[in-house]
């Protein structure tokens, strides 16, 4: 474990699996749930947020932020959309990739560096790109077809 982990005043878990690895430089934030299964690993510079972390509304984020600056993270955050991550086993992410709020990202799948995760990506899978997108499976291809994205 060289990331941070991060739970909300209000709720939020992270399960992490066996034999994975979470990079330095990365942070894992949870006001739902995050549940990462069994040898994933996470590179340096990764993002994985199940929540937007303030409301959208411009009055609400102020007062939200107000909150967090005088009291810190307040309990009551009903204005906040969270929404569960699953990062099934024997995942790799990439360094500097964002996995967002109610994505699962099935096993033994490849997110490609610097990739922005926003939809959910089937197993076997190698997506990247900004917002990722399918580069093929293993059925189809190596990693050594697509280097450029790897991390």
């Amino acid at each position: 474990m060289r990331g941070e982990l991060f739970t909300f005043a209000h709720g939020g878990t992270i399960d992490i699996g066996s034999w994975c690895f979470v990079g330095q430089d990365s942070y894992i934030w949870s006001a739902s749930s995050v549940r990462i299964g069994d040898r994933v690993l996470i590179s340096h510079g990764v993002n994985i947020h199940d929540t937007n972390g303030h409301p959208i509304d411009a009055t609400d984020r102020h007062l939200h932020y107000k909150a967090i600056a005088t009291s810190g993270h307040p309990a009551d955050v009903a204005t906040i959309s969270s929404n569960p991550i699953v990062i099934e086993d024997d995942v790799w992410i990439g360094f500097g990739c964002v996995i967002l709020k109610g994505v699962t990202i099935g096993a033994r799948s490849i997110i490609g560096a610097g990739s922005v995760v926003l939809e959910d990506v089937p197993a076997d899978s190698r997506v990247g790109g900004n917002p990722a997108r399918a580069l093929g499976s293993d059925s189809e291809n190596s990693i050594e077809d697509w280097p450029q994205y790897a991390g």
